[in-house]
């Protein structure tokens, strides 16, 4: 396991403030004997929370294009039908995956595909499981699409500790799934809005791991285009007749064409 690139300064601060604590208990109260011992477990305890705050573990990413990976380790908090109103401005299923400080808060990119649209939302710090963050806090959201022409949406959510988002895509990025596109500190929550029909795979209160939990399965596209046939025909009217011509594709037909034209009559 490594430490993350966002954490380095954060552990300096934390290093240079257990430094300054310490050797000011040691200064002005050298016979605090009790209090010096407390003061140290403390600051071992705070040393170690930033810094498995910051851990980066080696995982294996499998990847495959049929399937939504979760962004980030946590538990799912939100399952539902709901309106997505900021970029795709219709109905999607959306899933919802809580960071507590204890978790690894890595974000990868949950499909491999183009960015299609990127924008950073400065906002409020609510907390994150409240139903007001996904719209009011700070935020990002990320439009990716796949090669089958599926668009998924996704947002880093700040909470009420987490004051800093960080992202590492743009519009026109080729992302690949299960590489990091971003990092919260402390605390947050990544929402996931997915097509209507997808195939969801976890449930509420489920624990998730980041680019190796399986949210959902996508619908399968069309690996060919559709042929239609053209059928010409002509019907006879009073003193017209009628040539039509309509197109079948599954599931209706479309009139294309259609000319009229004066019956000759027998002398």
């Amino acid at each position: 396991m490594t430490i993350h690139k966002e954490g380095y300064s954060s552990i300096a601060l934390t290093i240079l403030f257990i430094a300054v604590l310490n050797a000011a208990i040691h200064f002005y109260l050298p016979l605090a004997h009790g209090l010096q011992w407390f003061i140290y477990i403390l600051s071992f305890v705070l040393f170690v929370i930033i810094l498995q705050f910051f851990r980066s573990p080696s995982i294996t990413i499998n990847k495959d294009e049929t399937q939504v990976l979760c962004p980030a380790d946590g538990k799912v908090v939100v399952i539902e039908e709901t309106t997505e109103t900021e970029y795709l401005k219709d109905k999607r299923i959306q899933i919802s995956v809580f960071m507590s400080p204890i978790n690894v808060h890595i974000n990868r990119n949950p499909i491999s595909g183009v960015v299609k649209y990127f924008k950073y939302h400065p906002g409020k710090y609510l907390v994150a499981w409240h139903p007001k963050s996904s719209t009011e806090n700070e935020r990002t959201t990320v439009v990716t699409e796949n090669s089958a022409g599926t668009p998924v949406l996704f947002r880093q959510i700040a909470g009420a500790l987490a004051r800093r988002i960080v992202w590492y895509v743009k519009e026109g990025d080729t992302v690949t799934q299960g590489d990091q596109f971003g990092f919260i500190k402390f605390g947050s929550r990544v929402d996931v809005f997915l097509p209507l029909g997808t195939n969801v795979k976890v449930a509420i209160g489920e624990v998730v791991k980041g680019g190796k939990t399986v949210l959902a399965e996508l619908g399968q596209a069309p690996s060919q285009p559709l042929k239609a046939e053209v059928k010409v025909e002509t019907v006879k009217a009073d003193d017209q007749s009628i040539l039509a011509a309509t197109t079948d594709v599954p599931g209706k037909s479309v009139k294309i064409a259609e000319e009229k034209a004066p019956v000759k009559k027998e002398a």
